[in-house]
């Protein structure tokens, strides 16, 4: 069909070419790129050098470990994930053949290991740095861990096998060693001074990767509380951190290390912009034992701790902006017992130090030098205090023989079961009988909690049937609670109760709240 036949395609012609022509975009020229300014591109120099020289600087101190572990070692992880065991064998004990057709069906034919993984061992990479003059290399206990080989590869190419000097699993912080010394180690800066904004980079060998660096800033320090480790302070970066980097050194912009790369929190497989290092005064001081001894003598003073909350300050009787945490019982016998501190007493301050969490305050006791007294600040009756307190280790006996008394019977007592519904749980008392029948030790008080509430405060703050109520705070003072009736009135006329919770030996401080009717 011509165009002198369809007068639809010339007025389409005819629209098109006017719209071009009016079109103020179709004669506009592309805008030229944004003008820096000289003082800005001297800046933006500056900083690139700054990076390039960080890099140059830390590269021969930095190492790729390779590890060889036996399968027995992961398949516990495996099985985390809900793998299954495989056929024929017990847990930790897989046949290869069946091990191989697990493997396929979760991961694929085009994700199969190579085939010597399958003679019971399992590769992984790493990443460490320099630690000493004498060989020493710091990385993560989860890179070395269960290792039957390692081998570490330098910069230059240089491969050198490597022994375990020690590990410690509740830092995640190990040592290993190499022969050749002749590799600097890496400058260490003061953990403790670093602040929220600081530019970092991160060196390592993710995914295999061998000496790649990333860069970013802190994002937050101290913390804690994720349950990835033991002993917690993490500093947390945005510089990317992904699998394999574990080991690897964050370094500052003088090339000194502040951390040691440990995890990341992630939605996915790979970097979300959220990673974790173990800051390098904690790594360094859990090195230096490992060296000495081949194993890390962690310091206690024998208490058990709850965080300051508001509601248990106003139930305290105290401000509620004081930071600080809750004694809430202490070890017969302990450093803490023969320094005089008591149960409900509010820890503010340790060697010089503000406490401000539990965590933090374990960490800095955890520590400390054993046998050496140390300063500790605390309130008690909303006065402070001050008194010295002499860790000793965590591997020492600290709790002094003592006889207690068994509990008294409540055995034809009219005090019985009842349910306390504005706080959404039932109680009756703990007897005798009922401590031998649930396992509880001889010497614990209280109420047995039979029931909870769904929805109500119990539930809320995690208590559940067979919890152990010992004690209340009443009067602003911790006190021990065994009588139901007792413990009916002070929530008839309470619209906050915190109470001292036990599930087996952990015990904690939880702070009921009346639901509105």
């Amino acid at each position: 069909m011509s165009m002198k036949r369809n007068p639809v395609a010339w007025a389409a012609l005819i629209v098109s070419s006017a719209a071009l022509v009016s079109s103020a975009g179709f004669l506009r020229p592309i805008p030229a790129a944004p003008k820096v300014t000289e003082e800005g591109q001297r800046t933006a120099k500056a900083l690139s050098e700054a990076f390039g020289a960080v890099a140059d600087f830390a590269k021969p101190s930095v190492v790729q470990i390779s590890v060889q572990k036996k399968i027995s070692s992961v398949m516990p992880n495996m099985r985390r994930f809900g793998m299954p065991t495989p056929k024929g064998g017990q847990p930790g004990q897989p046949n290869g053949k069946d091990l191989e057709e697990m493997l396929r069906r979760f991961f694929g034919p085009d994700a199969m290991p190579e085939r010597e993984q399958f003679g019971f061992q399992n590769k992984g990479v790493g990443s460490g740095f320099v630690f000493d003059n004498r060989g020493h290399i710091l990385t993560n206990n989860h890179v070395v861990e269960d290792a039957e080989k390692i081998e570490v590869t330098f910069s230059d190419g240089t491969e050198v096998k490597a022994t375990v000097v020690g590990t410690d699993k509740q830092s995640d912080i190990a040592v290993i060693k190499v022969e050749n010394t002749s590799y600097p180690p890496l400058p260490r800066a003061d953990s403790s001074k670093l602040k929220v904004g600081e530019l970092v980079m991160a060196v390592g060998s993710p995914f295999g990767f061998s000496q790649s660096v990333t860069t970013g800033i802190i994002s937050a320090l101290e913390r804690n509380g994720l349950r990835i480790n033991d002993y917690e302070s993490f500093i947390q970066t945005d510089a990317a951190i992904n699998k394999g980097n574990s080991g690897g050194p964050l370094i500052d912009m003088n090339g000194n290390v502040i951390g040691v790369n440990s995890a990341i929190v992630s939605g996915g497989s790979g970097n979300d912009g959220i990673g974790l290092a173990v800051p390098i005064n904690l790594a360094h001081s859990v090195a230096t034992m490992l060296i000495k001894d081949g194993k890390v003598h962690y310091a206690r003073i024998g208490i058990y701790l709850s965080p300051l909350t508001a509601p248990l300050a106003r139930q305290l009787g105290i401000d509620q902006g004081t930071k600080g945490v809750v004694v809430q019982d202490i070890l017969s016998g302990s450093p803490a017992d023969k320094a005089g501190l008591k149960e409900g007493d509010i820890v503010t301050g340790f060697a010089g130090s503000k406490v401000n969490d539990p965590s933090a305050f374990r960490l800095k006791v955890a520590t400390s030098e054993v046998s050496k007294p140390y300063e500790i600040v605390y309130l008690r009756d909303r006065k402070e205090r001050t008194t010295k307190i002499v860790p000793v280790a965590s591997e020492d006996k600290v709790v002094a023989e003592v006889d207690r008394e068994s509990p008294k019977s409540n055995e034809g007592s009219t005090d019985n079961k009842a349910l306390i519904a504005d706080f959404g749980l039932e109680v009756q008392p703990l007897t005798p009988e009922l401590s031998k029948q649930l396992g509880v030790p001889a010497d614990v008080t209280g109420l047995l909690v039979t029931s909870v509430k769904e929805g109500g405060s119990a539930a809320e703050n995690g208590i559940e049937e067979g919890d152990i109520i010992t004690k209340v705070v009443r009067d602003t003072k911790f006190q021990p609670m065994t009588s139901v009736k007792g413990f009916q009135e002070l929530a008839g006329k309470s619209n906050e109760l915190a109470v001292r919770v036990q599930r087996g030996k952990v015990g904690r401080i939880v702070t009921l709240t009346k639901t509105a009717k």
